[in-house]
Parts: C-alpha cells; structure tokens; sequence
C-alpha cells in the first residue's frame, strides 16, 4: 500500500512545484522545436529592440533603459508566468502612465525621475506579486471594457500629441511658434512619415518580417549618409553597451513614497489588463485556463527585475504576443531566443543606433497608437448600452482633461462603472408575472398578459435577496397591498434567488408576518438550496397554515389554481393535493 502511495505524493509534490514554478512543466526541446522557436523570438526580438528605445522615450527615461525592460524582465516574466507565448517588456501605456505620474515631481532624464520611476516599478511589481501570491486576481476585474477602452482611446491621442514635435520636426518648440518662428526640419518630417508609411505597409503587405528593425538600420543608413546628426538633427546617439547593472534607487521621502502609491496601483491596473488581453488569446489558442493568480505573480516578479535594472515598468505587449503567435511559437523556449538576441544587442550593437533620427522613434510609437484610437468602438458601444457608452465617454475625455496626471481618467472612469453597478443592484428588476400561451412566465405589463388569478399577486424579483434588494421587494409587495386589498394570495417565483443574506432574511420575516396579519397566504416556488437553507435556519421556511413552498413553477401554478377554484366554491380536496407545504428533504431533493 505505501509503495502504491508514493507515486501520488511525488505527483502531487510535482504538480505544485509547477503550480509555483511553471518552467518545470516546460516541453522538452528536440532539434525541430528549439529552430521553430529560435526563428520566432528572434522576429520579436527584431522588434522590441526599437519599440524599446522608442517607449523609454515616452517615459521621459534614458534611452537604453527601454532595452534593458526587455532583457531580464522578459526572462523572469517567462520563468515564472503560466501564460507560454506573452511577449514582455516595454509598451506605450505603461511607458506614458510613467511619463505621466512623475512629470510634476522631476525632470525627465535626470537623476531624480530615473529614480522615482525605478520607485513606481518596484512598487508595482511587489503590488502584483501580492495580488497574485493571496489569489486577488479577481480584483484587477473592476475595471470593465467600457473604462478601459475609453482610458486606452485616451492615452493613444495623448501619446500621439506627444510625439509630434519629434515626429514633424519641432522639437523643442511651442505649437503657438510654429508660425512665427523658424521653418521646422523638412529631414525630420519626411523620416517621421515615411518611417510611419514603411511600418504601415510592412504590417500588411509582409507581417512576418521584422519591419520595425529594418526602418532602424535604412534610417540609420540614411541619416549618416547624408550627414543629419553633423546638421543639428535629433538622433539617438551614444547608448552605453553592456549588459544592465543592479540599480538601487536612492530613499525618497514620505511624502513622495506616497505620493507614488496611487499611480504604482494604476500601473498594476492597466498594466495587467493589457496582460489579460494576451493571455486569454494564448491560453484559447493553446486549449488551457488562464491562471491569472500565477500570471499577476510572474509580471510582478518582471517589474521588479525591470526596476532593479534600473528601468521602468513592464507589461505584456499585446502587438508583440500576437506578432509571436502567427511567428509560429509553440512554447517558452522563443522567450529565451528573444532574450539572447536582446543580450547580444546590448553588448555590440548599441553604437549601430546612433544615427537612427528621433522622428523615426516617434514613428515607431505613433503607428503603434493610432491602433488603440477606434471610434468606431464607441459607436458600436452606444448600441449596446448608452450608459456604459457614456461611462466609457466620460473616461476619455476626463484621460484627456486630466493630462498629464491621467490616471483620474480610470479612477473616475472606475467609480462610475462602480456607481452604475450599485443603481442596477440598488433597483432590481422585479415584475408580476403571467401566463404566456407558451407556458412560461413572462412580464405581464411587457407582454400583456392577464394576472393569474383576480386575488393573486405573483411576482419574480430577478436579483439575490440581500441588503440591496431586500427593500425593494418588501416595497413592491406592500404597494402591491395597498392596491389591490382583496388579495388572498402572494407568490414569489424565486428561480434567481441564488443568496439571502441577513438583510434578506429580516425583510423576508417582516413579509411573511404582515401577510400573515391579513390572511393572506404567502407561495414560495424553486428555491435554491443555498437560499432554502438559509432560510430555514433562520426558521423562516417552518410549516404554517398560511405558507407553501414548492420544488417548481408547474406545482406553483397547479397550487394557485386549485386555490382560486376552492375560493370560488371548489371542494376541498383541490387544497389538499394542490397547496402542500415540502419538508426540508423534498425541497432539497430539487433544489
């Protein structure tokens, strides 16, 4: 028997080791695997290079930084993710919330703002290592799709306003002095553009191909052809080689310390969502359940690892996943081709960017956020919901209103989906029910339907009973009451009833005494276990000449019509087999 058990402990031992250390399930490579994936994290790593250089950019960080967010970051993201094929490092929104939230405390580039960033990073990585170590997953699903696609609409325009002043060539300059000042840089305009027409053209026309690598190196080449850095040109420059060093950020001061919480939480927030948005695509494709729990602890663990390289948060890049899907990856080994190439990009061949001009990195990110604005996205939302589209309305234009701080745009954004979410729960739907000549019951004012019987009053409240709901439906039913006082008999369809809670318990008592004070008799039909149990506990459900509780809406309606025919002068028999009161076991035989 011991030698029989053994095998299930080392199986059950294994199976949480890879619970918490998913590269030990990783597939053993053979030949054919590791060329497939060699050949697909090297076409992501073509282009987070760039997208890299170019993001850090936007979080007002030194340039290099954005390519070390992708080297060790990637790798601990892969380790310790559930997710195979999610392609992390830098992306646009993150970068922005960065550039965003420290824009009022430092000078871009300096000291102080790489410091606080490497703050923020930390911050949010131990924020989501948390989350995902104590199961809090569900949390981050707060923010619902109207808020963030009205936050993700926003900061695309305000990440493209951004870049034009490097994109058309009037770095530097105020958009009030284009007019009167000096002309802007014609060499800067036509590499922005044509760099944006390249990329462009490259996504459709051959979307395999690193295009973003490519527009680099023909940049460069034509930048030093024609001598744009030794004219006054804004190019990359120098970029240190070398692998990243351990980078300690100096203490901050309380008031700063908090003052970065705030947009630490926000980072976590968008940055997972933009995760969420990978990882169902990969685990659909691969036939898995998402682990959200594991993947909050494996990208937190990645930002940490990003911050203490000394750059700045890190997300799952949903352009880049996708690019490492149709690349034809299979599993975590492309990660780490992608990693290789990064390394050996950081130790020879930094100096080969440094006539890359600044416009085709503010091409780079323009392309990629032109493709998060979708109007179209409201207009199909207005549709749907006009007030989940305002909600997803007010959130764009508050991310907007709100620059550079735009964080208030998903907390306000937030607080009225929150708001909403209270008003449907605080106003249930509840509605006297018919008998459609289907045989359903539907809504009698909806569909036009006669009551079941002239002293019946038969009603389907559409919620839980609990703190919320519970007043209204002792409202409906005394109103109910008040109009109709011939009544003789009140019943509650309860099918959607899954919970009571206290609340629900007191206000259902309270309902079933004030019947019972008029002698009127109260039904209750398809109860839930975990409600019904509920209630008997509380002694509400105790058998009583003025309550009947059935398993199905058929008996129900049997029960009430036997009733009505014994009112209007039916034998008594018709009480007998049609009102009968289920004991505990035969309700939770069909519960």
């Amino acid at each position: 028997m011991t030698d029989r058990l053994l095998p299930d402990n080392d199986n059950d031992i294994r199976r949480r080791l890879q619970r918490w250390l998913p590269f030990l399930s990783w597939p053993r490579p053979d030949r054919a695997l590791l060329v497939n994936e060699a050949s697909a994290g090297v076409t992501v790593a073509l282009m987070v290079i760039p997208q890299g250089v170019a993001y850090a950019a936007l979080a007002g960080m030194p340039l290099v930084t954005g390519i070390y967010a992708a080297l060790f970051p990637a790798l601990i993201a892969v380790l310790f993710s559930s997710s195979a094929r999610l392609s992390v490092g830098p992306t646009a929104l993150t970068s922005l919330l960065v550039g965003a939230s420290l824009a009022p405390l430092a000078r871009p580039g300096s000291d102080e703002w790489v410091a606080l960033a490497v703050w923020l990073t930390l911050l949010s990585g131990v924020m989501q290592v948390l989350l995902g170590a104590v199961r809090f997953g569900w949390l981050l699903r707060l923010v619902n799709s109207p808020v963030l696609m009205g936050f993700t609409q926003g900061a695309a325009v305000l990440i493209t306003l951004s870049q034009l002043p490097a994109l058309l060539g009037f770095m530097g300059r105020s958009y009030a002095s284009l007019l009167n000042g000096p002309p802007p840089d014609w060499l800067a305009i036509g590499f922005g553009l044509g760099g944006m027409a390249v990329l462009w053209l490259g996504k459709r026309l051959a979307p395999k191909v690193p295009t973003t690598m490519a527009l680099m190196a023909l940049s460069a080449a034509l930048s030093y052809a024609v001598g744009y850095a030794l004219h006054g040109g804004a190019v990359i420059g120098a970029l240190p080689s070398g692998l990243p060093s351990l980078y300690l950020p100096h203490a901050v001061s309380t008031a700063e310390f908090a003052g970065l919480l705030l947009p630490a939480f926000l980072i976590t927030l968008v940055s997972f969502l933009e995760t969420a948005s990978s990882a169902k695509v990969d685990n659909a494709r691969a036939g898995t359940l998402w682990n959200e729990n594991q993947d909050l602890i494996g990208q937190g663990l990645a930002k940490i690892a990003s911050g203490l390289s000394g750059a700045f948060p890190t997300s799952s890049s949903f352009s880049r996943s996708a690019i490492t899907l149709y690349a034809g990856a299979k599993s975590q080994w492309s990660t780490l081709f992608s990693v290789l190439v990064v390394a050996a990009a950081l130790l020879w061949a930094m100096p080969l960017l440094y006539h890359v001009p600044q416009a085709v990195l503010a091409s780079v990110v323009v392309t990629a956020t032109l493709g998060l604005i979708k109007p179209r996205g409201f207009v199909a939302l207005w549709r749907v919901s006009r007030i989940e589209a305002a909600i997803s309305l007010g959130t764009f234009a508050l991310t907007i209103a709100t620059a550079p701080t735009i964080y208030w745009g998903v907390l306000g954004g937030l607080l009225a989906s929150l708001a909403h979410y209270m008003y449907r729960h605080l106003h249930p739907r509840i509605i006297e029910v018919g008998l459609h000549t289907d045989g359903s019951l539907r809504d009698r004012a909806l569909w036009q339907l006669p009551p079941l019987s002239p002293q019946v009053y038969a009603l389907r409240m559409d919620a839980d009973l609990d703190f919320a709901t519970a007043s209204p439906l002792e409202r409906d039913i005394n109103e109910a009451l008040a109009r109709r006082p011939d009544l003789k008999d009140v019943c509650l369809f309860a099918q959607p009833v899954s919970r009571v809670d206290l609340t629900g318990v007191e206000v259902l008592g309270s309902i079933r005494r004030l019947l019972e004070s008029r002698g009127i008799r109260l039904h209750i039909s398809g109860l839930k276990l975990p409600a019904q149990q509920v209630l008997e506990r509380a002694g509400l459900l105790a058998p009583g000449p003025l309550l009947a509780c059935y398993r199905t809406d058929a008996e129900a309606l049997a029960a009430l019509e036997a009733l009505a025919e014994m009112d209007s002068g039916g034998n008594a028999k018709a009480q007998e087999d049609g009102a009968r009161t289920l004991s505990p076991e035969s309700a939770r035989a069909g519960a």
